[in-house]
């Protein structure tokens, strides 16, 4: 008997479900082909530098891991540490460490190599092994330690005397040219399962054009997007992908406040300055207008600090400083949106009456920054972009919301900083990529990514 027409399209959808079936189902194997402007010279977490941006602390990510992790609501996870306890005072902390963790070198992670990774780092601290844990012992109560060591510059790592650096992580360097290109391959040992992908090529210190010249031509499945193009709805079949606002674009004066009359000046630049404006022509409409170092998503409360500008009242305060002096306004030069963004501050500032000029040189009497959250724990924020610009460390209480209000309050009370923009950071994936992760702060989750052979 012949099929009918009716068999014959049940047949022919159910073949057409299982090739789809087939497709979408994750598979081994594969290279993810990555393009980056970030260069350094070191894969080693204790670098500075290589944590001071995302994507670096992506490639930390990949090889090493950390003690404790904090998931996108700043709560505290389990990673190569399982357990912990600290003593009354929180001064004396200790950490058990997972069974059968190894380096890449098949070496097991013990308390001996954690506690010599973490005193590489942190010099001031008495960090000692006790059978499979570890004992950190401060100067002084510490009740965020725990957040502190979930930091990609606190990562496990073994360190040779050759200099040779090994991790934990779900890939291993299989090829290290500093600056330029790195290779790593699955971790096939990794105590949380093997990733899908087989390697991973990371070429370095392309810029934004370059990157999206690679994707276009599928020499690169996974590249930076500028700011200003975040909301981009595609790129030839791809896709791009950004974070919650992670980081945080502010003025930064070089020195504490001098004068009642100094403040007024700077309260008068702050109150001159059209955010609106700015997003909606330089960003393109990404990123949210910042009145505080926070952003609303990690503190709750970041709407309570102005964003509104008011010309008039700028004005006035001008006109109660006689002699104000002319300031200076640094930048990055490498990067064209700060300074088109540097220009309408000064256009902005102008309007009020004040004196800004912008300036290449390294010594400006304020700048225009941009500070990278290093984690979606709110104190640790805080402490991270008070050290990282050079102000005054905020003093905590308690674990209250109210007490993270009043220590960010304090800091912006000093004048030292004018928040501008809460922005994201973007990428943009090939057609190939699948299964993509990424946590709210832009950390990847590579190990559950694959790449599809089939050509779309």
């Amino acid at each position: 008997m012949k099929p009918t027409a009716w068999q014959s399209l049940v047949a022919a959808s159910l073949l057409i479900a299982a090739l789809s079936r087939a497709e979408t189902r994750p598979q081994y194997g594969g290279a993810l082909r990555i393009s980056t402007r970030t260069a350094p010279a070191s894969l080693d977490p204790a670098t500075t530098s290589l944590s001071d941006s995302t994507t670096g602390r992506n490639l930390i990510h990949l090889i090493f891991e950390t003690l404790v992790t904090v998931d996108n609501v700043g709560n505290i996870h389990p990673a190569l540490a399982t357990s912990w306890q600290a003593e009354a005072g929180h001064q004396r902390w200790q950490f058990w460490l997972r069974r059968d963790v190894k380096f890449h070198d098949g070496s097991p992670l013990t308390g001996d190599v954690t506690a010599a990774s973490l005193r590489a780092i942190n010099p001031t601290w008495n960090v000692s092994p006790n059978g499979d844990s570890v004992v950190i012992e401060l100067d002084a109560p510490t009740p965020n330690l725990p957040a502190q060591l979930a930091l990609p510059g606190n990562a496990i790592a073994r360190r040779s005397p050759g200099g040779k650096i090994l991790g934990t992580g779900a890939f291993q360097i299989a090829d290290w040219q500093p600056g330029k290109k790195l290779t790593l391959s699955a971790n096939e040992g990794y105590w949380n399962g093997r990733p899908f992908i087989d390697s991973i090529a990371i070429e370095m210190g392309k810029g934004f054009r370059e990157q999206m010249i690679a994707l276009e031509l599928e020499k690169a499945d996974l590249i930076e997007v500028a700011t200003e193009q975040a909301r981009r709805p595609g790129v030839e079949g791809g896709r791009v992908v950004a974070s919650a606002p992670i980081e945080l674009m502010a003025l930064v004066f070089a020195r504490d406040r001098q004068s009642p009359e100094d403040g007024k000046l700077r309260q008068a630049l702050s109150l001159s300055l059209d955010r609106a404006a700015i997003r909606n022509v330089l960003l393109q409409g990404n990123g949210d207008p910042a009145g505080g170092i926070l952003p609303n998503w990690i503190s709750g409360y970041e709407f309570v600090f102005s964003t509104i500008g008011n010309l008039r009242h700028a004005q006035e305060l001008r006109g109660e400083v006689p002699r104000a002096p002319a300031w200076t306004l640094g930048y990055e030069v490498s990067d064209p949106l700060a300074k088109l963004i540097a220009e309408r501050i000064v256009l902005n500032a102008r309007d009020a009456g004040i004196t800004l000029q912008t300036s290449g040189l390294a010594a400006t009497d304020l700048r225009l920054v941009r500070v990278p959250m290093v984690s979606a724990d709110a104190r640790m924020i805080l402490t991270s972009v008070a050290a990282t610009l050079g102000l005054s460390q905020p003093r905590f209480n308690d674990n209250s919301v109210e007490d993270l209000y009043q220590a960010e309050s304090k800091v912006l009370e000093t004048q030292r900083l004018i928040p501008l923009f809460h922005l994201p950071i973007a990428y943009a994936l090939g057609p190939s990529v699948k299964g993509w992760g990424q946590d709210r702060d832009g950390i990847w989750q590579l190990e559950d990514v694959w790449v599809s052979a089939e050509k779309p």
